[in-house]
């Protein structure tokens, strides 16, 4: 159909091939094709050397016409016309030519699309490349930089068939956590590897590694595992700082929520020192980040960035009644985590001061009417022990006998368990402390050198 259209527009036009020479008045035909422009559109888009070669042989064919005609028109009157008829056979000649090359060129052109793939017109249509806006292109800039740094960790966990007795490993949870070091060291929640036989890493790359446990941190739930994988293959991400935030400001959350590998969600710190229990302990994390920054099952020991892509939390914990996002999540600061995770490569634990004691929960304590830390049990192995605090206990005629209630430390006031946890923190292993508590009727100051965990030591 296009071969017939561009043959019949040929013949169809003067001799020279230009119609509107010819028809000065004649208005050039539409021609189209189903699904593709018109030929005609083409030959005027696409800029072939042919087709000006072609109308350039054609111009000075016709402008050598008209001094040919002049000087064959003054030479009829003159007696000789021998010059006028000798030009026919070779202005014929030329008109043939051109007519046969612009044949051969519309055969040419009408091949090419047949060849061409004219079933759809978008072929012939240029699209611009997109475009994005600033603040777009900085978000996939610190994606695509970022996320060779995060890794999927699966929580693998050793099960006796209850009919063949074969022990088999069975995936019980799955997460996330970044690489740290060159080293292998990967970062991530303690609650993502606890009670784990096994542990695979797998990488941005998808190559998966056995991982090992250097140590964790249940009071703050963060742990340490290593891979031994390639270094090149290893990518620490930056590591940032977390005094500074601000409420308001861009955070991105990028883990493995539902076991969908490298997840980006945006959102805004919401909120600045919130305090949680650990999930192992109960114990307080102090000073964590709030964000709204979608955060669900899996996105747990992923990291938290600020806008120049650089570490600021782990997102370890939601607030929902259903388990899933509802726009308020919690990450450990970065330099909470910094230091725990440099104390558990090189030894492997965390050496954190104990009183050595157990307390009653802060609502008993309410129903007596009192503030304070109630002392369930103090070992006599233990530092609270060691110093003669007294435990609550029971006389010879079952009747409870309460024990030393702690109203401050070190000068610091004490209401709760996590006001007793929070001025620990503060102290170092072997660090002296005065202790005041309200015994009986009255209030004692006791000295207590406090000591590591038992299991830490």
């Amino acid at each position: 159909m296009a071969a017939y259209s561009l043959i019949s527009t040929v013949f169809h036009s003067s001799p020279t091939f230009s119609p509107l020479s010819s028809f000065p008045n004649r208005k050039p035909s539409t021609l189209s094709l189903s699904k593709s422009p018109s030929p005609a559109l083409l030959l005027r888009r696409t800029p072939l050397p042919i087709l000006s070669l072609l109308r350039h042989n054609s111009d000075s064919s016709s402008s050598s016409e008209t001094p040919s005609s002049s000087s064959s028109s003054s030479s009829s009157e003159t007696p000789s016309s021998s010059s006028s008829s000798s030009e026919t056979p070779s202005s014929s000649s030329s008109s043939a030519l051109n007519s046969f090359l612009v044949l051969c060129t519309s055969v040419a052109l009408s091949l090419s699309l047949f060849v061409a793939d004219v079933d759809s017109a978008a072929a012939f249509v240029v699209t611009s490349p997109r475009r994005l806006q600033s603040d777009e292109l900085a978000t996939v800039r610190l994606f695509q930089e970022n996320t060779p740094s995060v890794v999927y960790i699966t929580n693998l966990a050793a099960r006796q068939d209850a009919f063949t007795l074969d022990v088999l490993e069975v995936p019980q949870g799955s997460g996330s956590g970044f690489v740290w070091d060159k080293q292998g060291h990967i970062v991530t929640n303690y609650h993502v590897i606890r009670g784990a036989s096994d542990l695979r890493v797998t990488l941005a790359d998808q190559t998966t590694y056995d991982a090992l446990v250097v140590g964790f941190d249940q009071d703050k739930d963060v742990a340490v595992i290593q891979v031994d994988a390639p270094k090149d293959k290893l990518r620490p991400i930056p590591v940032g700082v977390s005094a500074d935030l601000l409420v308001g400001q861009k955070v991105y959350a990028i883990g493995n929520p539902f076991g969908l590998d490298h997840t980006l969600t945006t959102g805004v710190i919401s909120g600045l020192r919130r305090e949680i229990s650990s999930a192992a302990t109960g114990r307080p994390i102090q000073d964590v980040i709030q964000t709204d920054a979608a955060i669900n099952p899996g996105n747990s020991g992923g990291p938290l960035l600020d806008s120049a892509g650089n570490l600021i939390g782990i997102n370890t914990a939601i607030y929902s009644p259903s388990g899933a996002s509802s726009g308020v999540g919690f990450s450990i600061p970065v330099d909470t985590v910094s230091g725990i995770v440099e104390q558990l490569v090189k030894f492997g634990k965390v050496t954190r001061p104990i009183l050595g004691i157990k307390f009653a929960p802060d609502q008993s304590v309410e129903q007596l009417g009192l503030s304070g830390v109630l002392v369930l049990d103090a070992p006599a192995t233990g530092p609270a022990g060691k110093a003669g605090l007294k435990p609550t206990k029971r006389d010879a005629y079952g009747r409870l006998i309460l024990g030393d209630i702690i109203t401050s430390v070190n000068g610091t006031k004490v209401t709760s368990g996590s006001d007793l946890y929070r001025i620990l923190d503060q102290c170092k292993v072997g660090e002296k402390v005065t202790v005041e508590v309200l015994r009986g009727d009255h209030k004692e100051k006791i000295p207590v050198v406090l000591e590591p965990k038992p299991d830490e030591s």
